[in-house]
């Protein structure tokens, strides 16, 4: 009887001489490919989303216009006791003066200004736009562009409010990485809920590698 290794050397060889043959290799399945079967941002992929958000503990709220969305920021940073704010440069106005709102202090963030991580430390909240998102998997992407800011920033503050475009929202992992793949030079942050880890005795503790709160706004 051979072993596990060995065994998938065999399997492996076997692969590779049907090839080079020119034999009929199985055609490996992928049905969890399903582009067609919904949209990006219809209602069964946003709804699947905002369920795996939710499930990762994370809060998430629709709005249909830019002053909405604003509104929800606001309601999220003062939720959250914020009192100082970071934002990407290029996040839009309306978003930022929502940020400002309740006399928070707010600070722009910029590769060309970046803000120094001990400094990043003692500012409470972060607000930025996304990429691309994922249902499947309740995955935000964030690629470094002007309106989500440096990685860092998105990291050491307590609190991440992001914005996520409907449309933007991708039923699978396979349809987020071709957006991606449109400029694979950008630096790529991949979000799941909140910051957390468990250790072997499964007690979860919140916070160790990013963000401990994420608040989800959904643009319609």
């Amino acid at each position: 009887m051979m072993d596990a290794k060995t065994a998938i050397l065999a399997r492996a060889r076997d692969a590779i001489s049907r090839s080079q043959a020119g034999r009929p290799v199985r055609e490996i399945p992928r049905d969890y490919i399903r582009v067609g079967r919904h949209a990006p941002g219809s209602e069964p992929v946003v709804a699947d989303m905002i369920e795996k958000l939710e499930d990762y503990s994370a809060q998430v709220v629709t709005a249909a216009a830019d002053d909405a969305v604003a509104e929800e920021i606001d309601r999220f940073l003062t939720q959250a006791g914020a009192s100082s704010v970071v934002v990407p440069s290029g996040l839009p106005q309306a978003y930022k003066e929502a940020a400002a709102r309740g006399g928070r202090s707010v600070r722009e963030d910029s590769r060309e200004a970046p803000i120094p991580t001990l400094e990043l430390d003692a500012i409470d909240a972060v607000v930025t736009c996304s990429r691309v998102s994922i249902s499947m998997s309740g995955t935000i992407c964030l690629d470094g562009e002007s309106d989500q800011g440096r990685r860092a920033i998105t990291l050491v503050p307590d609190t991440h409010v992001v914005v996520i475009e409907r449309e933007s929202i991708m039923p699978t992992v396979p349809q987020a990485v071709d957006v991606l793949g449109c400029h694979p030079e950008r630096p790529t942050t991949w979000i799941a809920g909140g910051s957390a880890t468990s250790d072997i005795e499964l007690v979860r503790v919140n916070g160790v590698h990013g963000p401990r709160n994420l608040r989800v706004v959904i643009a319609h």
